[in-house]
């Protein structure tokens, strides 16, 4: 058996083709997993546990039923950070922490969503920190649905602006913050998602040889990392 890692699914009815893939995978190759871990952005946007929008119905069906028989866990992304105790009670999944460590195989390893390994996007990290300040969010959740879509709509607007003006390499992860925060856990492994640029980077931390596992996005196509006690390895789904 092995333990997948999927993340950037970004579920939502523009792209029904993808939440169709989802089901599948759910039904499929995640009913044969050891666990799964899905590392931030699950959905276009969560606005909060109380307006599960239609678009999802299906899904969260589905992770309940995959939950039964093997263990889900879910991470926050960018998109999703507002999922709360009744998306556990809803799926069956258990959230997790933004920084996490896992015994995969033998191989400690970090499990990260990956925006905050991106340092260099100094505007980014600043809309972030607004977000995740619990005044911020509960202001949030205690507007009608109506005004949490409008708002959502509004902030998705922005950011495809600003990201179209960004450099590239802006968006991506920081090298050195990457090292401070594979030492400030001891680890030589890392597994994350968010910046959508799926890959294997090999680099020496310490002396020592370490790993980064990039997750695909599924904006196109699905992806997944299988991990099992020989290796990691990135599959098509």
């Amino acid at each position: 058996m092995a333990t997948l890692f999927i993340s950037d699914l970004h579920l939502s009815q523009e792209r029904p083709g993808i939440n169709q893939l989802f089901l599948h995978f759910l039904q499929g190759p995640a009913r044969q997993a050891e666990a799964l871990y899905i590392l931030g952005d699950l959905f276009e946007a969560w606005l909060g546990d109380d307006m599960v929008l239609p678009d999802y119905q299906d899904a969260i069906k589905a992770l309940k039923t995959l939950s039964q028989s093997v263990p889900v866990y879910i991470m926050y992304g960018n998109r999703d950070f507002l999922m709360r105790e009744g998306f556990e009670a809803m799926t069956g999944a258990q959230l997790l922490d933004e920084e996490v460590v896992i015994d995969l195989y033998g191989t400690p390893t970090l499990l990260m969503h990956g925006d905050t390994l991106c340092t260099d996007d100094t505007a980014y990290q600043q809309f972030r920190s607004m977000v995740r300040n619990p005044t911020w969010q509960a202001e949030l959740l205690s507007k009608s649905p109506a005004e949490r879509l409008e708002l959502a709509r509004k902030y998705r607007e922005i950011s495809k602006a600003e990201t179209s003006g960004k450099a590239a390499g802006i968006m991506d992860v920081n090298q050195s913050t990457v090292e401070q925060c594979m030492k400030k856990h001891h680890v030589r492994q890392l597994i994350h998602g968010h910046t959508h640029r799926p890959a294997l980077h090999e680099f020496e931390l310490d002396g020592q040889a370490a790993k980064r596992f990039v997750l695909k996005d599924w904006y196109q196509t699905g992806g997944m990392l299988v991990c099992d006690a020989e290796a990691c390895r990135a599959k098509e789904i």
